[in-house]
């Protein structure tokens, strides 16, 4: 959880933030979403979300703000993620834990990183773990041509302090070159929508394994010491991949 602090926008101004950006936002049931005071008795989070559309948000909270602004931002992705914890809890039936389905999902909302790039090579570098090759080598080429557009509102958090070894879970999307000629919030729209389809399709397939691991710190204008090549010699922080 980030720092506590007073300014925060309250759960009103957050309502009335969803309304302007993202007025037809629901859960995985189809209830409005709105953002409420966390209820004292504490039922469980994604199937409260679901039935009642009902998101709690703790006040003058870091962590909540930025799930807020996710709802805000992607709604489609997010009402696809509610459905499939709730997917994936009637799969289980009963059974204790998360399992392998929900755990994807949760590091998802939690660290999610949706990668865009015209230029399929650097995205299968950085699957690859080439992350000189990709982030120094190929700088000006990764600038022009692809966007690290950011799911998770953990990885949000992070990033006000950003701490070493910083790791978000990416998925990566070859697009063409008309996607980036589009406005900066046409592009957010459109990427939101293919995200819920791209969830829907992974449904009860979706595991850890779906996600690739990023270093959030190595993508340039991150952090200051990314300006120098000998930082991606790091191992203990961009580590290569296993065999």
């Amino acid at each position: 959880m980030g720092d506590l602090r007073t300014d925060l926008p309250t759960a009103e101004v957050l309502n009335a933030l969803l309304q302007q950006h993202a007025p037809d936002a629901c859960s995985g049931s189809g209830a409005p979403i709105r953002f409420v005071p966390p209820p004292p008795d504490k039922p469980g989070y994604e199937r409260h979300i679901h039935q009642t559309g009902e998101v709690p948000t703790r006040p003058d909270d870091w962590h909540d703000f930025f799930n807020a602004l996710a709802w805000c931002v992607w709604p489609h992705s997010k009402t696809r993620c509610n459905a499939l914890h709730l997917s994936a809890m009637a799969e289980q039936g009963g059974s204790p834990g998360r399992g392998r389905v929900r755990d994807g999902i949760t590091q998802w909302d939690e660290c999610g990183l949706l990668v865009i790039s015209t230029r399929p090579a650097l995205l299968e570098g950085l699957a690859r773990h080439a992350w000189r090759e990709v982030f120094w080598d190929a700088r000006a080429e990764l600038l022009a041509s692809t966007r690290f557009l950011v799911f998770g509102h953990a990885l949000w958090d992070a990033l006000r302090a950003p701490f070493f070894g910083l790791c978000a879970k990416a998925v990566y999307r070859p697009v063409d070159e008309a996607w980036l000629a589009q406005p900066l919030a046409a592009q957010q729209a459109e990427a939101d929508v293919w995200l819920a389809d791209w969830l829907a399709r992974q449904g009860m397939d979706l595991g850890p394994r779906s996600l690739k691991p990023l270093p959030v710190l190595g993508i340039p204008g991150v952090v200051a010491e990314s300006a120098d090549p000998a930082y991606y010699q790091d191992t203990r922080q961009f580590r290569p991949r296993r065999a």
